[in-house]
């Protein structure tokens, strides 16, 4: 298990929110964080840490008004960390390369491929085709209904009916380089990690997967890392000191670049 930091920029700043209260309408997100640093701050920690694989993601949508500046921290980031950071929100095809000239490893697609409530094999296919599949990550992030976890597009609003299962996982792995997975419901809480979820992407090892929701403290890590069966990377945000919580940042780069 290796740790990955992230960079969540909202209305134009960094901020940790809980991502469950997400809305477009207003732009209005309930915050657990929102820093005085910029996102090129928060990248230049990371890369002299060290520390590979972390996302960024833009939280609003492009036709917000704050999208031009949540998008100029994001390539504010990229800038200061050249081919150590992944980058989300909004990506298709159309832009997708600008993103990684920019300075991106990877893409990271969820409401493109996922169109409608449906997985569009021919979005997924023109994402393969703009940037080659061991440059996209393919986000699962999900909600529990009716007993299963259920991918969710839309800044994690609308419910697809498509489910996380192993199946779904051996499907699109052959079709990117990774998988992130946000336990919705629990995301921004740090009240814990969905357990069930956890142990259902552990049956999974075919290619990494990150895993991000819920976590609070040191041994929410030891347990996923345990239920995980050492197979899951892990993100945290709103319980990481840099973001106002109590794990510190100095710890869990330890593990950050494990072999």
């Amino acid at each position: 298990m290796r740790f990955r930091p992230c960079i969540d920029i909202h209305n134009g700043k960094v901020k940790q929110i809980v991502g469950g209260s997400l809305k477009d309408q207003g732009d209005k997100a309930r915050e657990n964080f929102v820093s005085e640093q910029d996102a090129a701050f928060y990248a230049s920690l990371y890369r002299d840490a060290g520390l590979k694989g972390g996302h960024v993601i833009l939280l609003n949508s492009v036709d917000s008004p704050y999208y031009d500046a949540t998008r100029s921290q994001a390539l504010k980031a990229l800038a200061a960390y050249p081919g150590g950071l992944q980058l989300g929100g909004g990506v298709r095809p159309e832009n997708a390369g600008e993103y990684l000239e920019a300075g991106a490893s990877h893409v990271i697609v969820t409401s493109y491929v996922f169109r409608d409530g449906v997985l569009s094999w021919e979005n997924l296919q023109k994402m393969e085709r703009a940037v080659g599949k061991e440059r996209l990550v393919l986000d699962l992030s999900c909600r529990k209904k009716d007993g299963r976890y259920y991918i969710v597009t839309d800044r994690w609003q609308k419910f697809t009916d498509v489910p996380v299962t192993l199946e779904t996982m051996r499907e699109l792995g052959s079709h990117c380089d990774e998988f992130l997975i946000h336990a919705v419901d629990v995301e921004g809480k740090a009240s814990g990690i969905e357990r069930e979820l956890v142990r259902l992407l552990s049956g999974y090892g075919e290619k990494n997967v990150t895993y991000a929701g819920g976590v609070g403290s040191m041994e929410d890590i030891h347990i996923l890392e345990k239920d995980g069966k050492g197979r899951l990377d892990v993100t945290v945000g709103s319980a990481l000191d840099l973001f106002g919580g109590a794990i510190p940042f100095d710890v869990l780069k330890r593990i950050g670049n494990r072999e």
